[in-house]
């Protein structure tokens, strides 16, 4: 008995690429104007700006005595929280995840100690 084919029409190369929206071996693996006018047009007006956790955000006064009052991005604010705790020992001995507040840190948890994850929660209280 002959395999059949179950209907299926076969697709060129070119064909495929297109429904799919990838590149063809055609067109030597380059987008058509075309698309490219779409994917700035996707960008628009955001473009140039960052946006979700790299956008940056300002801390208020209290956090800024700790890293500083510039503006800065979600991901770096919470790079120089961690190298606080790291440079002043503040990680507590026997459970490494909870995080023990210094005068500092105080205001900012609400209490003497945080788990790393509240940690990151309790901070963007005091971001614009």
């Amino acid at each position: 008995m002959p395999a059949s084919n179950s209907g299926r029409k076969k697709s060129t190369a070119a064909e495929g690429a297109a429904k799919s929206g990838g590149k063809s071996k055609q067109d030597g693996g380059k987008a058509t104007a075309a698309k490219q006018s779409t994917r700035k047009a996707a960008g628009g007006a955001a473009e140039g700006r960052a946006r979700g956790i790299a956008q940056p955000v300002q801390p208020d006064a209290t956090l800024g005595a700790i890293i500083g009052t510039d503006a800065l991005p979600r991901t770096e604010l919470t790079k120089r929280i961690w190298d606080y705790v790291k440079q002043n020992n503040l990680q507590d001995a026997q459970n490494r995840r909870m995080i023990n507040a210094d005068a500092k840190l105080r205001p900012i948890f609400g209490k003497d100690q945080v788990s790393m994850f509240e940690m990151t929660k309790l901070i963007n209280q005091h971001v614009k």
